[in-house]
């Protein structure tokens, strides 16, 4: 399970962790060593022997019997490469540890999603393909999540029963991760809103931020659980804790994959049905407000929406611990030159 910090006050710093980097401190000198190419290009373009005229072949067998040679070449390779190490070593490299820290906004979101089997309706698209109606969803929450960085945000998917995927947390990286393991089939079948705003009321209720919210999708009509939606959102609104309701679905019929008797996945034409009227209310009495999607488009633009009406500061604080590299390059490359130098200058037997 993740680790959830207990938050300080109404906010509270939560430790992202420590991790290693490597880095420049002045990457801009890094551009010095465009000039590498270049200088290569003018040695060889200067370095053409020049043709001479003898009179006679005894003087080319005198330089011939010569043995004095230069290494050429390579030499001109070790001075451009020493330059390379020297460029390197003013860019300051470094190797240290970055420890980022971020303070939680006061704000708890609780997101309750529907995946009872109306989920599987083909009446959406994702990535211009057809998908199914929890698909979309959970690529929108994902999304909804990323652009929350500092709230404790948690998970309850239901059906017939709510069940609780994910507490409340600031590990999202476990979070999206539970939320892609939602699956169609999880949980006995049925639509239990009530209970499933209840459910959210209860992990919600007590907790220290200023603001508790809950974001309830849906695409059907309560038929299951123990509770009546609108009693629960009466405890909802007495506790404070917004619910944000969101219905999911085309107008009028939409395709449904079903199997016959023999296995087979066949399509039928099923009909929306929405209870919108219990869903306005619940969310009017919890100073909230109720959105239908009928699309992906839709339905991004809703939780875009909510994310602009409940708006929070992300605040950072980031701590390093770097040292200096610098000394190797400049090492190496100060050893190239004088190898160069000494090789310049030898003698070859």
């Amino acid at each position: 399970m993740p680790k959830t910090p207990a938050p300080r006050g109404l906010g509270g710093f939560y430790a992202q962790g420590i991790m290693n980097s490597f880095r420049f401190a002045d990457p801009q000198l890094l551009w010095l060593l465009l000039i590498l190419p270049l200088l290569a290009w003018l040695r060889g373009k200067s370095g053409q022997a020049p043709a001479l005229l003898f009179s006679s072949v005894s003087a080319v067998r005198l330089i011939a019997a010569s043995r004095k040679v230069s290494p050429g070449g390579l030499l001109v390779l070790l001075r451009l490469a020493a330059v390379g190490l020297l460029i390197i070593a003013l860019a300051r490299p470094q190797w240290g540890r970055t420890n980022a820290e971020t303070e939680a906004s006061g704000i708890d979101i609780l997101l309750a999603v529907d995946i009872s089997g109306s989920m599987q309706a083909l009446d959406f698209k994702l990535n211009d393909r057809e998908a199914n109606r929890l698909d979309v969803v959970k690529s929108v929450m994902a999304k909804f999540i990323s652009d929350r960085p500092s709230d404790r945000i948690g998970l309850v998917a239901f059906a017939g029963r709510p069940y609780l995927v994910c507490p409340l947390t600031l590990d999202h990286d476990w979070l999206r991760q539970r939320l892609n393991s939602l699956r169609i089939g999880m949980i006995e079948d049925g639509t239990a809103i009530g209970s499933a705003i209840a459910s959210g009321v209860n992990r919600l209720r007590d907790q220290q931020a200023k603001s508790r919210i809950l974001i309830l999708l849906t695409d059907g009509v309560s038929n299951a659980g123990k509770i009546a939606p609108l009693a629960a959102a009466e405890a909802a609104a007495v506790m404070k804790i917004k619910v944000y309701a969101v219905g999911a679905g085309s107008s009028g019929m939409a395709p449904m994959p079903v199997e016959d008797q023999f296995g087979r996945t066949r399509m039928v034409q099923a009909k929306v049905d929405i209870d919108e009227e219990t869903l306005t209310k619940v969310a009017a009495m919890t100073r909230a407000k109720y959105f239908r999607a009928t699309d992906t488009a839709s339905l991004a633009r809703i939780y875009e929406e909510i994310n602009a009406m409940e708006t929070t500061v992300r605040k950072t604080r980031q701590f390093s611990n770097h040292r200096d590299l610098f000394a190797w390059p400049a090492l190496a490359a100060l050893l190239l030159l004088g190898f160069e130098l000494t090789a310049s200058r030898r003698r070859l037997p």
